[in-house]
Parts: C-alpha cells; structure tokens; sequence
C-alpha cells in the first residue's frame, strides 16, 4: 500500500513531501503520492495548478487512508458498516482524524480488535433459531458487537480509552 513513500503520520507530513514534489515538477511522484494516500485525481489536479496550497487537510488524509485500506481489506457488510462510521467521526472529530492517519494504526488492526472482541463473547444461538435457519450443525456460536459496543472498540483502538 506504501510501496514507494512509506505511510505518513499525518497530513502535514504529506503536505511537505507534496510540496516538496511539485517544486521539483515530479507529476509521476506526486501521483503514486496522492495513489498510496487516497487522494482523488480532481484534488492533485488543482494541487498541481497552484489553486491548492495543499493536497490534503486532516480529514481528507484520514478518508483516504481508511478508503485504500478498506479496499485492500474488501470490508462488505458489517465491516462496511464499521468503515463507515469510522469515516463519520473522522469527519466530525479532528482528534478522531488525526488518530487514523497516525502511523501503525490500520483498518485491519481495527478491525482485529473487534474480531478478538466477537471471539471473547460468542455466545450459543437457540436451537429453534439453528431449525428455523435450516442449519443441521449440532453448535453454533455468534459474537458480533453490537454498535454502540463498535464505536467503543473503534474509538478506543484509534484514540485510547
């Protein structure tokens, strides 16, 4: 995912190494820059023009990073849902923004600690729900958080306790 610029700790960070790139007139790097970070095409555009002082502020940082790393990880269904609201908070909390974009914190290491969670709480489903549903296995187990238990555990992981 960072083949060629390494991931960033923030979106001031990009911004040097943008900056730095488009006094140098490297459109090919700029482009694998804006590639690795999630930055659309129109934004580097108007970056390149000059009608952008910067490529990215801390939201638009930590979008594109949660997006590139939710289309590596093919998030679908509640993982998509949990991407989603990670994506909300980052667009209504600065703290939250500048948490996702920090170096080692990732989407799948997100992702993970509901998975640990989900393992720690599975819990037998009823045996006239396995009938109902059709399914002949003699256990079954679920453990997926409930929302308001998702947004403890997201919040937690990118900004602490």
């Amino acid at each position: 995912m960072y083949d060629r610029f390494g991931e960033f700790d923030s979106a001031e960070e990009i911004n040097e190494t943008a900056v730095n790139l488009r006094k140098e007139g490297d459109r090919e790097g700029l482009e694998v820059l804006a590639r690795e970070n999630g930055i659309d095409g129109e934004t580097l555009e108007l970056f390149l023009s000059g009608d952008l002082l910067y490529l990215c502020d801390g939201m638009t940082a930590a979008i594109g990073k949660i997006e590139t790393e939710a289309g590596e990880a093919d998030c679908a269904e509640i993982m998509a849902d949990w991407v989603e609201y990670i994506k909300e908070q980052c667009f209504d909390k600065p703290q939250m923004a500048a948490a996702v974009r920090k170096k080692g914190k990732s989407l799948k290491g997100c992702i993970a600690e509901l998975l640990k969670w989900s393992f720690k709480h599975q819990k037998p489903v009823d045996n006239g729900i396995l009938k109902a549903a059709g399914v002949t296995a003699g256990r079954c187990t679920l453990g997926i958080p409930g929302m308001a238990t998702a947004k403890r555990i997201i919040t937690s992981y990118y900004i602490g306790g």
